[in-house]
């Protein structure tokens, strides 16, 4: 099960512009899907806290923290946020997450925005090697994920996005 609490300090930093990532319309433009945005610190422990808070927004949206879709929610923000940190870092800057429920469509949209533009994911995942340490989070992120791909932010850096499917919720 994906949960914890968050400690003093471990809270997100709150960011007073809004998300620059440019968003692929779930499936319908006009209605207002409901959302979650927030700014993190470039670092593992930043990458814990955006896994953490997904969950939470999931159950606030009706999905148990044990439940298929909060735990692949969680995967695909964690490995996300981890490449964010350790691909995209820029020093100084934060990285972002945002997550829109489609109930409708049976869809969440994970957009993880970091500051480095020149490192981009490879359009195909990567081929897994049995010794390798590291270099299978987009594998996982392909199977999970009905489409995945990326984006350029508008003033710097990229988004990297995923759509993953989700059974209805048990909210009303």
């Amino acid at each position: 099960m994906l949960t914890g609490t968050t400690t003093q300090g471990d809270e997100p930093r709150r960011s007073a512009a809004p998300h620059a990532a440019q968003t692929v319309a779930l499936a319908d433009t006009a209605r207002e899907l409901p959302s979650f945005a927030e700014q993190f610190v470039s670092s593992p422990r930043g990458a814990r806290l955006a896994r953490r808070l997904a969950v939470r927004r999931m159950e606030e949206w009706g999905h148990a923290p044990a439940s298929d879709a909060s735990c692949t929610v969680a995967l695909v923000v964690g490995e996300l946020a981890a490449n964010a940190v350790q691909h995209g870092r820029v020093p100084g800057r934060d990285f972002g997450l945002r997550l829109v429920l489609d109930a409708a469509a049976g869809l969440v949209r994970i957009e993880v925005a970091d500051a480095a533009s020149a490192v981009r994911p490879p359009t195909a995942p990567p081929s897994s090697y049995p010794e390798g340490e590291s270099g299978r989070g987009l594998l996982l992120v392909d199977v999970l994920a009905v489409r995945w791909g990326s984006e350029p932010r508008r003033l710097v850096g990229k988004t990297v996005w995923a759509e993953v499917p989700i059974e209805p919720s048990t909210v009303v």
